[in-house]
């Protein structure tokens, strides 16, 4: 984790202007016990973008901020897809009980160990027939 004064240097940009998308929560740093804010590699990364976005493209920064939340939806969308389409696929429709108990689908060709539990039960594996 970065302190302010070395994520601003990495982004190319002062550290108060750090402060200032924080504020407006283009960047979501982590906090130290003081309140102090420790930057991640990432957020340097997103940093730079915010400033590609608005000196080369022009973008104001409630647009970027806009751009940011729909590009973090998207990651969300395309991971959940992925997660259904596993369940979907029939080549891929092996199903084993989570830790809470829920089915859940397993990528074909993993291994599964055995869980003992207080009932002194065992994970259970299972295709649906014909598939």
């Amino acid at each position: 984790m970065l302190p302010i004064s070395v994520a601003a240097e990495l982004a190319g940009m002062h550290p108060q202007t750090l402060r200032q998308y924080d504020r407006l929560g283009l960047v979501q740093p982590r906090r130290t016990r003081g309140r102090g804010r420790r930057y991640s590699m990432r957020d340097v990364v997103r940093l730079r973008e915010v400033q590609r976005l608005s000196q080369e493209e022009g973008v104001n920064l409630a647009g970027i901020k806009r751009i940011m939340e729909l590009e973090d939806e998207l990651v969300q969308v395309r991971s959940e897809n992925q997660r259904l389409r596993l369940i979907a696929d029939p080549g891929q429709r092996i199903f084993a009980a989570g830790p809470s108990g829920d089915v859940v689908a397993v990528p074909r060709g993993t291994r599964v160990r055995r869980v003992s539990t207080a009932s002194g039960g065992a994970l259970v594996l299972w295709r649906p027939q014909g598939r």
